[in-house]
């Protein structure tokens, strides 16, 4: 019987797992896709080019010549030009221009970023839409995502306040439970989370 990815990673944090959904996920399409063939799955620590009529090619950094890692290209794909130092610049134009892949990624992320920026929720529809179309898939499924729970999205968009504090003191409950075993009960855990003053004390 198949399990959904986020069933286990529920039954699987339970049990100590720390990582995040996504790197879970990714675990998982690995698994689900041993078909691939050689060449699809070589050398996957580098970003690579792909010009019609040429091999695949690394991308690499146009002041050292050293490869430019996913890493590196991943962190420079969400960043704005306008913070970016001259060396990144390059690496950017390079990666553009080697990539029409991380061209159109970082140009919809950019334009994410700036629907947020702007507060214009009235952008995101076609942003999905381009999404859902770039044939990205990480990209692809993100934006599937998003279409799945508009009315929180627009909230987050348009309102001042989020749930960040929230889901802060939940991975911290989680946390302590975690590293008492999942033993502890709700006096216990409200004694190690709650301030001093706000627990009731009685002695004999």
């Amino acid at each position: 019987m198949a399990i959904a990815a986020d069933g286990i990673c529920s039954t699987i944090s339970h049990r100590g797992y720390t990582g995040s959904f996504s790197n879970l996920e990714r675990l998982l399409a690995s698994w689900r896709r041993p078909e691939r063939s050689a060449k699809d799955s070589a050398s996957p620590a580098t970003i690579r080019s792909h010009q019609p009529g040429r091999d695949a090619v690394p991308i690499r950094d146009p002041e050292t010549g050293h490869v430019i890692s996913p890493v590196v290209a991943a962190a420079l794909c969400i960043k704005p030009r306008s913070m970016l130092t001259i060396s990144q610049a390059r690496k950017v134009d390079a990666l553009k221009q080697g990539s029409p892949e991380f061209a159109l990624m970082r140009s919809l992320g950019m334009r994410f970023r700036g629907i947020f920026r702007s507060r214009d929720p009235g952008k995101l529809d076609s942003w999905i839409d381009d999404a859902v179309n770039s044939g990205l898939v990480a990209i692809e499924r993100f934006a599937r995502v998003l279409h799945r729970d508009l009315d929180a999205v627009y909230n987050a968009i348009e309102l001042p306040w989020g749930n960040g504090q929230a889901e802060g003191q939940i991975n911290r409950l989680k946390t302590i439970k975690r590293a008492m075993y999942g033993r502890a009960g709700p006096q216990l855990l409200r004694a190690r989370i709650l301030p001093l003053n706000n627990t009731h004390h009685h002695t004999k």
